[in-house]
């Protein structure tokens, strides 16, 4: 008999939904059963898009500009009034800013702004599903993406492997502090993955080479690689699993 992925009845709520990732995560979490609200920050029509090819009944989006905790409440509250409540949230939102930059030459603003989209928007996606989820009463399980270089740090990317090393942290933290509630936090973490973002660097021969010479399995990602592990710890088959970081990287955490 074949064994399922189901969130049949559940309601799951994914920032940075309309592309890479997180669009490879609402298509998974709504074939899995599940109701699915997600953002978008600007392209409306790849939002629009999404939602009409899985269905209103089952998926909405939301605009939001996720880049403080504050912009996180709405959205949050955008899903309860739509579907009623939250049983599952996937923090999978951020940017990467692609140029090198040594830390004696990158700006505050550069600083700031990858801390504020990265890790305060987090914290409040987490924060307000969480109360969400304590007045259901019902558990529920959080999903934050975080990164091998959030593990063993990025040179020139010192603001990017801050945050995901803040986000491994946190799910650490509240994996413990949340287990009596019975709401699971985990971390899933890419390497490179065939995204919007990382296009640039991935399609180029002479930048593709070197980061693919250290990935054990000789390539990089698809999103669909790592929407399957997050829909995993969302479902009952994760029951027993918190505080945990699950790697999706070829095996290149390894051989950093």
């Amino acid at each position: 008999m074949a064994v399922e992925l189901n969130l049949q009845n559940k309601v799951a709520v994914i920032s940075g939904g309309s592309r890479g990732i997180g669009a490879a995560c609402v298509r998974l979490f709504v074939e899995a059963g599940a109701k699915v609200v997600f953002n978008y920050q600007k392209d409306r029509q790849a939002a629009d898009q999404l939602v009409r090819s899985l269905g209103p009944d089952v998926c909405h989006s939301v605009q939001a500009d996720l880049s403080s905790a504050d912009s996180a409440r709405p959205f949050i509250a955008a899903a309860v009034e739509r579907f009623g409540r939250v049983d599952a949230l996937v923090g999978n939102h951020g940017i990467w800013p692609a140029e090198d930059v040594a830390i004696d030459q990158m700006s505050d603003e550069q600083w700031r702004r990858t801390i504020a989209i990265n890790l305060d928007s987090i914290f409040g996606l987490v924060k307000h599903s969480v109360a969400q989820m304590k007045n259901q009463k019902s558990g529920g399980s959080i999903v934050l993406v975080s990164s091998t270089s959030g593990q063993r740090g990025e040179a020139y990317h010192a603001d990017y492997s801050a945050t995901k090393g803040a986000t491994i942290s946190l799910v650490k933290s509240l994996s413990s502090e949340l287990a009596a509630d019975n709401i699971r936090v985990n971390s899933v973490a890419p390497g490179w993955v065939h995204t919007d973002m990382t296009a640039g660097v991935l399609n180029d021969p002479r930048t593709r080479a070197p980061i693919v010479s250290v990935i054990p399995m000789g390539r990089a990602g698809t999103p669909e690689e790592i929407a399957g592990p997050i829909l995993f710890l969302c479902t009952e088959h994760a029951a027993f699993v918190t505080g945990e970081i699950f790697n999706v990287n070829g095996g290149a955490v390894l051989v950093g």
